[in-house]
């Protein structure tokens, strides 16, 4: 058949077993249709296959229309079945006398019995043969559903006019003729617009962007119907009037609007370039400031609201002092909802309950998210695996007591792009990366569990401030993952661990990008000691627990101690912290060697000490690190 592994295509007709591999549905309606076939639900890599294998091969832009013809050709009955003709208005019943192939049209007549589905009474069957004689009985393949056949005679003649259709409505633009016909026409479009299109189906695309790219390809084609109008009524004007100079500038700036949109929909399509557009175009969400009255609100967000679940909130939340001045609030059925209302300064209250949402928390501005009880009772799951799932901007963000679930995604379940964030007694059930930390952003993470993360379950970025104080982080790839800040254009992250229990992860602990040529440049880390006094190292372990040479030099130990672990109890719990603690030091030492070296380089010989106490002030306190696949702490050479 058409999906045969056999490279030649001269046998799509021959079937080594009698009977159909295809499904059957019936159509809704009041009309009582015979069974078609159920074509529209084929996967990406069949669809692939047959337009990259069969249909398109290697063919220009301009020979799309012949290739397809000449498929047709090949697979396609070219009479004997029927098919239901469905439009927007109707859907009847008609038998194919004829095919032609060129125009990828059937010839056909009205089946018998007469079956009609119709919104409104007008489609007799003499209004019917009236509406056939003015198409000649020609109607367009795509429009064609073929009736079930269960002899599989017709499989082909399904599956082949279901790519046509699927084609032409999801694939082919109207202005792709027009574009360099230099470029494979499958690779340079096909595949792209048929990866998107899957992707969109399967969640994999934010909803914003999905929403973007259908304003932009309706723009694109509306701009590109008045362009054919306006070249079109110049081809038929002689004169060289004003009128016609006026069009001219008209239609050169369509073409330039046109093109600029054509360029934006190939950045959407474009796999590897969409998420960045995506990520640009959420790094960038606009604060709404201060409400214009100055009024701050309090948002309360509950399924079904009880007098009893009322009494409460006014007890413990909303009337907590009397004296206080009045307080505006709204009250909310879903958390996104409330998000999206908020302004500068408002507190978003969520009731017990299980809410699922659609969509992306985007907060700009600095407001208070907190669960109205335990994480486990207030619950927010995530659908839709494109979106982010909390995307923080906001110079101060708070988010308490409440627990995020988040299913098959693609992007994380937290990101600070910039600001303070906030997070205290929550629960982060994650599915890719957990929380990144992004350049110049600030986060604060106490008493909170974080799992289930298939890459890191925090990701600290250079130049950001990463507090982490009592959490859990655990049965994730990897637990945190320090990325690379040796480049001369990063900051050093200053990063604070207190209590955590790291454990259970896939691979290690903790992990440190860096560059492989640090490895050669390491040894020479012993030899400089003034700019390791830069560092303010703070850790409580007892130094003889592990040998360490130089260790003195290295850290700066704070006056606050643990208990002393016995000394036949130790193990990588407390070894991991002094791990953690030599290997950050060493690279900010190197850092610190690698820009002494470039000042030196400009002539620069006494380097001042504000360019170079550039400081990491690292707290590698009482954290526990148990059960990890690799160790407590590793490094990733790229």
């Amino acid at each position: 058949g058409l999906f045969q592994d056999e490279d030649s295509c001269s046998d799509c007709n021959n079937h080594d077993k009698p009977g159909t591999n295809l499904q059957s549905f019936v159509p809704e309606g009041k009309t009582h249709f015979p069974e078609i076939f159920q074509t529209s639900q084929l996967l990406f890599y069949e669809r692939f296959r047959a337009y990259q294998d069969y249909i398109l091969a290697d063919c220009k832009a301009s020979e799309v229309r012949e290739f397809t013809a000449e498929f047709l050709e090949k697979v396609l009955e070219p009479s004997g079945w029927r098919a239901v003709w469905h439009t927007n208005v109707f859907e009847v019943l008609v038998e194919v006398t004829d095919v032609d192939f060129a125009a990828l049209k059937a010839v056909v007549r009205l089946a018998k019995p007469y079956l009609c589905e119709s919104q409104v009474s007008t489609f007799t069957l003499e209004c019917m043969n009236e509406l056939l004689d003015l198409k000649e009985h020609r109607l367009p393949l795509q429009e064609l559903w073929v009736v079930f056949d269960d002899s599989g005679v017709f499989d082909q003649t399904a599956l082949a006019i279901e790519h046509v259709r699927f084609f032409y409505q999801n694939i082919w633009r109207s202005w792709d003729e027009e574009e360099e016909d230099e470029y494979d026409y499958f690779v340079r479009c096909v595949e792209p617009r048929l990866r998107l299109h899957y992707d969109i189906l399967e969640d994999r695309v934010p909803s914003g962007l999905i929403v973007d790219y259908r304003n932009l390809l309706s723009q694109c084609e509306e701009s590109y119907r008045k362009f054919l109008n306006l070249r079109s009524s110049l081809s038929n004007c002689n004169s060289d009037s004003e009128q016609e100079n006026i069009s001219m500038v008209e239609g050169l700036k369509l073409y330039s609007e046109i093109e600029q949109l054509k360029q934006k929909l190939k950045l959407i399509e474009n796999p590897l370039l969409r998420y960045v557009f995506g990520y640009q175009k959420n790094s960038n969400i606009q604060a709404k400031g201060i409400r214009p009255n100055g009024q701050k609100v309090t948002h309360v967000v509950s399924s079904t609201m009880m007098t009893g679940l009322l009494r409460s909130l006014l007890r413990d939340r909303l009337c907590q002092e009397p004296c206080k001045e009045e307080t505006e609030i709204q009250f909310h059925s879903d958390p996104l909802s409330a998000i999206n209302a908020c302004y500068e300064g408002d507190t978003v209250i969520v009731c017990p309950g299980h809410y699922m949402v659609h969509g992306t928390f985007a907060i700009a501005d600095s407001i208070e998210l907190e669960g109205y009880g335990l994480p486990d009772d207030i619950v927010i799951e995530k659908r839709g695996k494109g979106d982010t799932f909390v995307d923080c901007t906001g110079a101060d963000i708070k988010i308490s007591s409440i627990k995020f679930i988040q299913h098959d995604a693609v992007e994380g379940i937290l990101i600070i792009h910039h600001g303070k964030t906030t997070l205290e007694n929550c629960v982060l059930q994650c599915e890719t990366t957990g929380v990144t930390v992004r350049t110049s952003a600030e986060f604060l993470m106490k008493n909170s569990d974080l799992y289930g993360a298939k890459g890191a379950g925090i990701e600290i970025y250079p130049g950001s401030k990463c507090t982490l104080s009592d959490n859990g982080i655990h049965h994730c790839k990897e637990g945190i993952l320090i990325k690379d800040f040796l480049d001369e254009h990063y900051d050093i992250p200053k990063i604070s661990m207190v209590n955590n229990v790291i454990h259970n992860n896939e691979g290690y602990g903790v992990v440190l990008v860096k560059p492989t040529i640090f490895s050669d440049l390491q040894e020479n880390v012993q030899d400089e000691t003034e700019e390791n006094r830069a560092l303010k190292i703070q850790t409580s372990e007892e130094a003889d627990a592990v040998e360490r040479v130089d260790l003195e030099e290295l850290i700066q130990c704070a006056t606050g101690r643990m208990e002393l672990y016995a000394r036949s109890n130790l193990s990588e719990q407390v070894e991991g912290n002094y791990e953690i603690v030599n290997e950050l030091v060493a690279a900010s030492t190197q850092k610190g060697q690698m820009k002494k070296k470039r000042l030196s380089e400009l002539g620069i010989t006494q380097a001042d000490d504000n360019l170079m106490s550039q400081e990491m002030f690292v707290s590698i306190v009482g954290n526990q690190f148990k059960w990890n696949g690799k160790g407590s702490f590793g490094t990733f050479l790229f």
